[in-house]
Parts: structure tokens; sequence; C-alpha cells
């Protein structure tokens, strides 16, 4: 498959830009820094979010240009009657790196998505989640999808990676996708966009706030990578996508942090705008916050390239449906 681009920072920024007509509305439901929804109003889809972290909502709202409800969900909240809804439930709970308490843990944001469903009763709603949740909370999983199809939906869900919808890392997400019928998923790409091509000529410079790696760093590092048999440095290789992208390995100095080497052998931490583009956030986009909260927000963001792919198919089926009734 030909690649739809030249160069990729422009297709970016060309693409995940907000249309003036839009003529759908979405709640999205633990909408994070609005990751999900900058890809869904690329595609001409109006976003309400709500979200209890204050950083988030600002980021949001300054970017978005739209509402953002600051509050924690709970199945109580009331919600607007609106096309659909989108969201990623708070995943900690069903994290391999978690404790995995899954539906008795409190952060458990399904019983809240499923109760906003069923009041709302949208035309197609979507949730994204830790791709391990089927195999690992097996019971739990197949109960939540038994609720929505109580609902009156025909669920579907899949497994995507996300360096196929040009998102330039290798992040794996589970989506699962509630329809009456007709939907279908956007198709994987042929290619995969590297590291090098989303941060261009920024791993040539080095920013006013470079954080380089200390000589204790690089010891620490080189120890863990042997301990671990680790065949490939955990530094960023420009050839080929970024490892995931997490909040741990972006706010945190961690010796699994993601850092850039430079060619006189000095290695130094990505910056805020490095992992934007990365998580495939435009370069227009703002974060809010200190430097800790944004790599937290864009750590835990969806990539809004694939969000907008998702959009675009989410898109014709609600101008499917619209037809349809035009026609009757």
């Amino acid at each position: 498959m030909v690649r739809p681009y030249e160069n990729y920072v422009d297709y970016l920024n060309n693409t995940i830009c907000i249309p003036s007509v839009q003529p759908y509305i979405a709640i999205d439901m633990f909408a994070g820094c609005g990751g999900l929804s900058l890809g869904f109003e690329a595609a001409g889809i109006k976003t309400i979010g709500y979200e209890m972290v204050a950083d988030c909502c600002e980021t949001y709202r300054k970017n978005l240009n739209s509402e953002c409800h600051q509050a924690k969900i709970t199945i109580e909240t009331e919600f607007p009657k609106v096309d659909l809804i989108i969201g990623g439930p708070p995943c900690q709970p069903f994290s391999r790196r978690g404790k995995q308490t899954g539906k008795n843990d409190e952060r458990n944001g399904f019983p809240a998505f499923i109760e906003a469903v069923r009041k709302v009763q949208p035309a197609i709603w979507v949730c994204e989640n830790v791709k391990g949740l089927p195999e690992q909370n097996k019971e739990y999983f197949q109960n939540i999808i038994e609720e929505f199809i109580a609902l009156g939906y025909i669920v579907e869900y899949r497994v995507f990676q996300l360096v196929k919808y040009d998102v330039p890392q290798n992040r794996e997400r589970l989506v699962i996708v509630g329809h009456r019928g007709g939907f279908q998923f956007p198709e994987p790409n042929e290619y995969k966009v590297t590291a090098g091509e989303a941060l261009g000529h920024l791993t040539t410079e080095i920013p006013e706030n470079a954080a380089f790696l200390t000589p204790a760093m690089d010891e620490y590092i080189a120890k863990y990578e042997a301990a671990s048999k680790c065949k490939n440095p955990r530094d960023l290789h420009l050839d080929r996508p970024a490892r995931t992208l997490t909040c741990r390995n972006l706010a945190g100095a961690t010796s699994d942090m993601h850092r850039i080497k430079l060619p006189d052998g000095r290695r130094r931490r990505i910056t805020v705008r490095e992992a934007a583009r990365l998580q495939s956030f435009p370069d227009w986009f703002e974060f809010s916050g200190t430097e800790e909260s944004q790599f937290t927000q864009i750590g835990n963001a969806v990539p809004p390239m694939f969000a907008f792919k998702l959009a675009t198919k989410i898109k014709e089926y609600l101008d499917n449906i619209k037809g349809q009734e035009v026609d009757v």
C-alpha cells in the first residue's frame, strides 16, 4: 500500500484538524486530555467530555473548544441525549502492571459506561481498553458483553495494532463497539510509520529544556538491560516504530524511559512535543499543567490518528442511518 503522505508531520497536522461542520454529537466518558475526542472531532463528530482530572479538562477545553465537565463519573451521572457514546473506562483494574482486581476495583469504569448506554440509548457506542481484558478477565468480560447485548446492541470487539493505523508506535488496544447492524471496522495499512518519520528534525536538535541522562543513570540502565537479557537497547530506534508510550516510561526517570541517543553518545529523555508526536497528536495541540502532568496525559491518551480512522467508520455508519431515515 502506498503511503498517503510524503512528510508524516505535515500529514498529521493537516489530517487531525477540526472541521467547521460536525453533524453528530458524542459523549466522551473518562475523556482524559481528549485524544479520542480529537480524532472523532477531526472526522466531523462534536464531543462533550467528562473527566475528573483538572489538567486534562483544561487541555481538552483549550484544544477542542468543547465542553469538558470535571466530575467523577458514576452510575448516577446524568448525560444529554446524543448520537453516540465513546470512552475508555479506567484500565488500571485490568492492566498487566496493576493488581488486576478487575470488577472489584473502585476504579472500574464499566458499570458507569454500561449505565450511560442504558440511559442514553445511542445509535452506536465505542469503548477502548487494555488488550488483555478478554483473556485475563474472561468471566467478567463476558458479563460485560452480555449486558450490552441485553440493551439491544450487536457487540463486536477487536484488538488493534495501532502501528497499522498511522501511529508511529507499537501500541495495542482493545476496541468494543455496539451497533444495530452494518458497522465495519477500519482496515489496517500495509506499512508502518517510524519514530524517525514522526520526530523529523527534532531528533537532531537539543531543546533548551533537554534532560540528559547522568553517568549513574547510564550505568543503572546498562545493568538493567543486562539482567533482563535485553537484545536491543531501549533507546529510541528511528528506523522503526517506537515502543509503547505509557505514563511510567514518560513521566518517570526509570530504566525503561523513552530516550534518544545523540551522535556524541549522550542520551536525553524525549520532550513533551516528541512524546506527543509519537502518540500522533498534531503540533498545534497544547497540554496544560506541569511537565509530569503533560507526560501523564500523553501516556494515558488514545492516539488521535487511530481515533480518527475509527471515527471515520463510525461517521459512515451514522450517515447510513440518516440516509435510511430520509428514504423512509
